[in-house]
């Protein structure tokens, strides 16, 4: 196994279905200010379940389609990053992002963002990489926008939730781009 140090004793590594019971627990203390943004925080609501989120990620890095990495700090799961879509054929990523409030506020995910679109830039020759959020989440467009992404457009009523339709901004940066 390994872990990347993102400093003040948080640290980012893979996060994998047999941590179900951490992760369901961090869920359990995350899903207020997660679910609005995350659409598995609301359906990973018991072990079984949130095993099923992670085996779904697990499945997409055996076929180099999606990622997910947990970011713990002093032991404890608070929030992670993970790349949703991962495509090598067109060099399309889309990268994502949760925390729960006992994270917030060191820029572990700024930090823990920019090392996953390191990597898939430098390691993974990608050309793209997306963030999709909704206008209303300001904390997920200060992270794109910290991490270096930059407003493209922005999809109108595109992503239902609760039975409302809520637009969503897609911010972007390409490799050349990348410093």
């Amino acid at each position: 196994m390994y872990s990347v140090d993102l400093g003040g004793g948080a640290m980012l590594r893979p996060l994998e279905p047999w941590q179900a019971e951490e992760f369901l627990a961090h869920m359990d203390r995350a899903r207020d200010t997660v679910d609005p943004w995350i659409p598995w925080a609301s359906i990973s609501t018991d072990l079984e379940s949130a095993r099923a989120t992670l085996q779904r990620y697990a499945d997409k890095q055996a076929a180099d389609k999606g990622r997910i990495y947990g970011i713990w700090l002093d032991g404890t799961l608070v929030g992670g990053t993970m790349f949703v879509t991962f495509d090598v054929d067109s060099g399309i990523a889309e990268v994502g992002c949760w925390l729960e409030p006992a994270g917030t506020g060191r820029g572990l995910i700024t930090a823990a963002v920019r090392l996953l679109i390191d990597w898939a830039f430098r390691v993974r020759g990608l050309h793209r990489i997306e963030w999709h959020c909704r206008p209303d989440n300001k904390a997920s467009s200060n992270v794109a926008r910290r991490a270096g992404l930059k407003l493209e457009a922005t999809l109108r009523e595109s992503y239902p939730w609760k039975g409302v339709r809520h637009d969503t901004e897609i911010w972007a940066v390409l490799a050349p781009e990348w410093s």
